[in-house]
């Protein structure tokens, strides 16, 4: 746990919420104090939904902390129960209850034994000092489908035969991920042309009533590692169903992972010509990445210098994309999921220079500046770091703004995933004509422009003392500053910028 002002990863209880309200009729109780209760907003801004359950905050306050809180939590959980009728209940601790060492699975306890109680009721089960919101939210995810599986087995209830026809449960589409709504239409699309059904999709959208169904599919799909994972493990151990966790986001690895798919229910439906006559035909026809990565356009990307930066799936995605599909050097590949970077390193290397691990943004900045890359991809903070640096960006991974959570159609799984990532990398860099405009006119749609003379005795030159001054500016307004200095040069006619010019233009902005 630490003091922070930006934070890649939330804090566990997040996670939880993302979860619990992903899945319908599901209500969490969060036991903090006034000022923890953002998430509702959060999520309703984000994802533009009309209808979802909220979260209820049990306000930790100091007539709490005089009495304690255990009559406060149960009062809660029981009026919830009475008013929505929920088919589960989560309580969710914090970082604030486990300071205070509330004894919640207690509270969860007496709730459970109260009358007239109709719900389910879980505590979630996360340390608030050893995981985020990601970790807490994949082991929230499989906490539940445990609880409902085995409340089936105790019911001496069978979980039911495979379905006649092959299907799949798509696990890990959740409320506030990066673009998983798209995803998720795009690979229903994808595994209905391939003849799969759709058995259970969760969390988002699914019912707890339904998880025991899960164990009908042929094999589960998790197409990010960052949540999802645990519940295809603990499946796959008490079920023996596969699974599959190549994520299908560029031309190879959305080969890769329809192979995966035939390879699994090939012993009862040889799919073996179809698959790759479907692989071809929407390759050729369907996405346009692989004509577009022969084209002039891809072309002109080659060699250029990117830094690549996000969660482990999408930054190991984008930087395979990248190096092998369109020629483009990624400098610097890093992830913020540090307890995933083993498999971060195994999968970008040998397509990128150096790999980073990391979840301060400070140190992410700061390689930025020092490579000075054509264009970044990452989150929304490696934009911010961006726009500071005059260095275009594309966001691909959260943490997102309102603008990553588009009203339109744009999946980056799939083969119209494809599309959207050739648009969006090839967006994200100033290119050809553009370049050369830039360099004649100094920039374009500012309001001051500061134009190169054609007369090459009016050029401002440096001196070696100002160049020395110059490169002690830190590098994210090092440019703003040599800019103003030249501008000021040129208004004053000085051909040589020295040190004591540099301060002459420094108080000059000062006083405007």
């Amino acid at each position: 746990m630490k003091l922070a002002y930006w934070m890649y990863a939330g804090p566990a209880h997040i996670g939880t919420l993302r979860v619990a309200s992903s899945f319908k009729n599901v209500h969490a109780i969060m036991h903090a104090p006034l000022g923890d209760d953002y998430f509702n907003v959060m999520r309703s801004m984000l994802e533009r939904e009309r209808d979802f359950t909220p979260v209820t905050t049990s306000i930790v306050d100091r007539h709490v902390l005089a009495r304690g809180s255990q009559e406060k939590v149960v009062e809660n959980i029981t009026r919830k129960d009475k008013e929505e009728r929920p088919d589960l209940i989560l309580l969710t601790p914090t970082c604030t209850s486990s300071i205070l060492q509330e004894d919640l699975q207690n509270f969860v306890d007496r709730s459970a034994i109260s009358a007239g109680i109709g719900s389910d009721i879980i505590l979630a089960d996360v340390n608030h000092y050893r995981v985020n919101e990601l970790q807490a939210a994949d082991r929230t995810l499989e906490q539940i489908v445990r609880f409902y599986l085995e409340k089936q087995e105790r019911n001496s209830k069978k979980t039911g035969q495979k379905t006649e026809q092959p299907s799949a449960n798509i696990i890990g589409i959740f409320t506030l991920g990066f673009h998983n709504q798209h995803d998720c239409r795009e690979l229903k699309r994808l595994l209905n042309d391939l003849g799969i059904k759709i058995n259970e999709i969760i969390p988002e959208g699914g019912s707890v009533t339904n998880l025991k169904n899960l164990p009908k599919a042929w094999f589960n799909i998790v197409p990010y590692r960052e949540i999802g994972l645990m519940t295809a493990i603990y499946l796959e151990k008490h079920y023996q169903m596969p699974y599959i966790t190549t994520t299908p986001m560029g031309v190879i690895d959305t080969s890769a992972f329809i192979l995966e798919i035939a390879k699994i229910i090939k012993n009862k439906q040889n799919l073996d010509s179809f698959v790759l006559k479907y692989i071809d035909q929407q390759t050729r026809f369907v996405s346009q990445a692989a004509w577009f990565s022969r084209s002039i356009d891809c072309q002109n990307l080659t060699g250029k210098k990117v830094v690549v930066f996000g969660d482990a799936t999408h930054a190991a995605q984008m930087t395979k994309i990248l190096s092998r599909e369109m020629g483009i050097r990624v400098a610097c590949a890093g992830t913020y999921c540090k307890h995933d970077a083993d498999w971060f390193r195994e999968q970008v290397l040998g397509y990128c220079d150096k790999v980073l691990i990391t979840d301060d943004h400070t140190i992410v900045g700061d390689i930025i500046a020092q490579i000075e890359p054509a264009a970044i991809f990452g989150t929304q903070m490696e934009r911010h770091v961006g726009k500071r640096l005059d260095i275009p960006c594309g966001v691909i991974s959260a943490p997102v703004h309102i603008q990553n959570f588009p009203l339109g159609y744009r999946p980056f799984l799939g083969y119209e995933g494809t599309n959207q990532i050739a648009d969006l990398v090839y967006n994200s860099f100033s290119l050809g004509m553009e370049d050369h405009l830039l360099s004649i006119f100094g920039g374009h749609d500012t309001k001051e422009v500061i134009t190169k003379s054609l007369s090459t005795d009016s050029e401002c030159s440096w001196s070696s003392e100002g160049l020395a001054e110059l490169n002690k500016i830190p590098g994210f307004v090092r440019g703003k500053v040599k800019r103003n200095t030249e501008k000021y040069a040129r208004q004053k006619d000085i051909s040589i910028i020295t040190v004591e010019v540099m301060f002459a233009a420094k108080e000059a902005a000062s006083a405007l």
